[in-house]
């Protein structure tokens, strides 16, 4: 094993820092942008205009080489106007009053005539301060980014004869936002984000398998990329990509599945997660529409949504509409006592909007999103529960899927995952899939871990076409009767 010099950040260019957002200032007369909102807004039940600013940056190192970098820059505004459930949506990425002018006329035609009664503007309280507000790029220079790689690369290639191809990527982004109500309230927030993914694949026994790991968070780059951080991503994912080499194919049947802690919260966040937003519940295409206050779940498994974890991935210090975020029980020991809100679904449903109203982008409306979702853990002892597993699998690590909303079925890819017999954990299986229905899974955990733990900062949710960071997480948990689709040999 090579013994690596952590890098030197900010060692080799001076980097300049970069002027806040301030739409306000550079681009439009916040009094005169107002009146025509209001204008836009007359006879409408909710609306606001959203301004946004956003920086990507990407590297990737692959096979030897940097094989892109890549850098992009955007700006411009939506204006919603809301009467009853139709929203009036116009964009623009020219901030100006003339396409502010144009986008209003446009998002009117969904108010017609009016006669709605605005909704009050949101309580912000003393505003949220989850992470910094820098652009975390610039504690990086793009030299010493580019060498960061070099070294996870060279790392993974010595750690084992067996490694083939290793493939990394750095990438950074800020997205910087302002609000603009009716009511003359202004809230803005800028959100930074920081991630390293690492890819391994390895040779043996004439096949190929991969591992992948990575990490991040609402954080500056130079936490990221040390070494101390980014060792343990290496040998974590040189690690899966040796289980898997060593893989047998995986049984088919209904059986017991033990889920690891961590990341498989992925198969909640699908499977329970998106079927407790309140747009499909109020439209009642939800499998958990009208079952509040009744048991979806087995006693002891409580979900949460809250995005108000520092520096993680999903949190927001205000979310697309405004509203500060929360931390949001959503199911309680069994029982379902509410779902995530937007301030359209929100008012239409009679209850208080809960702070995850959020959208992908300025060219974008917002919708019920969730941030972080999780199930916190319980009293039993990961190792007991695997003990108590007589013949099933432990899933440690999952891949794509894919979730009907109105039945909460699921099929999820494992990733890694073992075969388990008489609480012995035996051979590593490849082309495992876990097949079921969110509802069902609720009722049939057996046992809740004491070891909950949140994901590593990977995460990202699609609905409608829109993308969100998220973050994910649960203890090791034991769910009875899940279908497993095996593998041919």
């Amino acid at each position: 094993m090579t013994d690596l010099t952590p890098i030197q950040v900010l060692a080799v260019t001076q980097i300049t820092p970069r002027n806040r957002f301030s739409p306000f200032d550079d681009h439009l007369d916040r009094a005169e942008a107002l009146a025509i909102l209001r204008a836009a807004l007359a006879g409408a039940d909710d609306g606001e205009l959203f301004l946004e600013r956003s920086l990507n940056e990407t590297l990737v190192f692959d096979d030897g080489r940097l094989k892109s970098a890549g850098y992009n820059a955007g700006q411009g505004f939506g204006l919603r106007a809301v009467a009853g459930e139709v929203t009036g949506y116009a964009h623009a990425t020219e901030i100006s009053v003339p396409a502010l002018q144009r986008a209003a006329e446009t998002a009117r035609l969904a108010v017609g005539n009016g006669g709605g009664q605005l909704a009050a503007a949101p309580d912000r309280g003393d505003p949220m301060r989850l992470y910094a507000d820098a652009d975390p790029a610039q504690t990086v220079s793009f030299p010493a980014r580019i060498e960061c790689l070099r070294e996870i690369d060279a790392y993974a290639r010595a750690l084992d004869p067996r490694v083939v191809q290793v493939s990394a990527s750095i990438a950074t982004a800020l997205q910087e936002i302002a609000i603009l109500r009716p009511e003359d309230v202004l809230t803005s927030d800028s959100r930074p984000m920081s991630r390293i993914n690492v890819s391994v694949i390895v040779e043996g026994n004439s096949r190929r398998e991969s591992g992948n790991a990575g990490g991040g968070g609402r954080i500056a780059l130079d936490g990221l990329i040390s070494a101390e951080h980014w060792k343990p991503l290496v040998d974590e994912a040189l690690r899966i990509a040796l289980v898997n080499l060593r893989s047998v194919p995986a049984p088919a049947g209904v059986m017991d599945v033990v889920l690891g802690p961590g990341w498989p919260g992925i198969l909640l966040h699908e499977a329970v997660g998106h079927g407790l937003e309140g747009d499909f519940n109020r439209k009642k295409t939800s499998a958990f529409a009208g079952l509040v206050g009744q048991r979806v779940a087995a006693p002891g498994v409580t979900v949460v949504d809250d995005g108000t974890i520092a520096d993680r991935r999903g949190s927001i210090n205000v979310d697309d509409e405004g509203m500060a975020p929360g931390r949001n029980v959503l199911i309680e020991d069994g029982i379902l006592v509410g779902y995530m809100q937007d301030r359209l679904n929100a008012r239409l449903m009679g209850v208080p909007a809960t702070g995850n109203g959020r959208r992908e982008s300025f060219a974008h409306a917002p919708m019920p999103r969730m941030t972080n979702t999780y199930m916190p853990g319980g009293d039993a002892d990961p190792a007991a529960i695997l003990a108590d597993l007589k013949d099933g699998i432990y899933a440690v690590g999952f891949g794509g899927g894919q979730v009907d909303i109105t039945n909460g079925k699921f099929v999820f890819s494992c990733t890694e995952a073992y075969r388990v017999k008489n609480g012995k954990v035996g051979d590593p299986i490849r082309g495992a899939t876990l097949i079921g229905d969110g509802p069902t899974a609720l009722q049939h955990v057996r046992a809740v871990g004491n070891d909950m733990r949140l994901d590593p900062g990977i995460g990202n949710c699609g609905k409608q076409g829109q993308w969100v960071p998220v973050g994910v997480g649960q203890p090791t948990l034991m769910i009875g009767g899940l279908t497993v689709g095996g593998s041919a040999a």
